[in-house]
Formats: C-alpha cells, sequence, structure tokens
C-alpha cells in the first residue's frame, strides 16, 4: 500500500521546513529537494526523524 496523496500534502520536511516531499515507492522513502534529506518509509509510515534521515549525495 503507497502513502495516499492526503498525507503526503501535509508532510514537511524537519530539517528545513520544505514543504514538498517527494515519495519514492520502490525504494520506500521521502526525499526532500531542498535540503536533500532522505527519509526512509517503514510499514507504510514515514519515518521523519532527523536523526535517522540519510543525506542524499
Amino acid at each position: 500500500m503507497a502513502l495516499s496523496k492526503q498525507l503526503l500534502d501535509m508532510l514537511i520536511c524537519p530539517n528545513c521546513r520544505y514543504e514538498e516531499l517527494d515519495y519514492d515507492e520502490a525504494g520506500q522513502r521521502l526525499a526532500c529537494s531542498k535540503c536533500s534529506f532522505l527519509f526512509r518509509v517503514t510499514d507504510d509510515v514515514p519515518v521523519l526523524l532527523v536523526d535517522e534521515a540519510e543525506k542524499k549525495e
């Protein structure tokens, strides 16, 4: 099951507060296009913790 459009519209990046996170359904992660942080999605639940995020190279 994918994340709903309604949920994605409500999410913001916890690092930079940018309001657009791109969802990679195949990779199960959310990407911030402003600060390049990647947040994993586990069992259709976004893990929006900066301490657990990865930095996109």
